[in-house]
């Protein structure tokens, strides 16, 4: 009994697998870099990568339950291989899948309802984490920069996503499903940054930027035309429905999700100088 791990070193990756080793289970671990993985060394490392499923024809031997990825990409770029991945991993006789979605119907999402895999889908509305882009500019001067400052967010800790993917790879239901997983909380930016003031101790703020301003401050951080329209695009279309709290997380994990304070106070020193 093994249980799979695609995008092993990314921020939901690891988290899935320190909740499935806290339980005591086998994991393999997928990544495209393995030299660069920096996992426990009672993970199975193995070397793949989703979009290239030549790579992958042993990856599911002896796998009973697999977390899979359905984009790639800075962009989440649907995978066009959701065809190949579900037919290796029903072929390996695999039991279950979770996977991150972004809430579309890309091929994996289409190939696993295809299929006669068990699967969930989750679609986390906003990660905590991405607030870790913020700092170096805290460090810097104490000052968040960012446009459309009045959207409002149900952003959910990372740690919950992956505890609630391991729930499920491990203890099965939820089979067709799929769940939006938010925070406690429905916060704007400058709520966050008042949170990482408490948190940190230091005199933070936030400023609002018109599209202009965002445009010259990111192309002086290297950003991409192409980078800097879509995201001025996504938060200016933000729908209402990100700010909606659910519980998903609780109904799954018998729990509250964390909050946002929490996360701060853990993660403070990454702000600080």
């Amino acid at each position: 009994m093994t249980y799979l791990v695609a995008g092993a070193t990314g921020t939901i990756g690891r988290h899935i697998i320190k909740h499935l080793l806290a339980t005591g289970q086998p994991v393999r671990a997928l990544t495209r870099n393995p030299d660069a993985a920096s996992l426990p060394e009672n993970v199975e490392v193995v070397t793949g990568d989703l979009s290239r499923p030549e790579t992958l024809r042993a990856v599911f031997d002896g796998v009973t339950a697999a977390h899979l990825l359905s984009a790639s990409g800075d962009d989440h770029t649907p995978l066009r291989t959701g065809a190949e991945i579900a037919a290796l991993a029903t072929r390996a006789g695999v039991q279950r899948v979770t996977a991150i979605s972004p809430g579309l119907e890309g091929p994996l999402e289409q190939a696993l309802a295809a299929s006669e895999l068990k699967w969930t889908l989750l679609w986390p509305i906003d990660y905590m984490a991405n607030t870790l882009g913020w700092s170096q500019a805290i460090r810097d001067d104490g000052v968040v920069r960012e446009p459309y400052g009045s959207r409002k967010t149900a952003s959910v800790d990372e740690s919950d996503i992956g505890a609630v993917a391991a729930h499920i790879l491990i203890n099965g239901g939820h089979d067709g499903q799929t769940y939006k997983l938010t925070g406690p909380q429905t916060l704007t930016p400058a709520d966050k940054v008042n949170a990482l003031a408490t948190a940190t101790g230091l005199p933070l703020n936030f400023a609002e930027l018109t599209d202009d301003q965002a445009r010259d401050l990111w192309r002086s951080q290297g950003w991409s035309e192409e980078g800097i329209e879509f995201m001025l695009n996504m938060w200016a279309t933000v729908p209402d429905s990100v700010g909606h709290v659910n519980s998903s997380v609780e109904k799954i994990l018998g729990r509250a999700p964390r909050s946002f304070t929490q996360w701060a106070t853990e993660h403070a020193n990454a702000f600080r100088v």
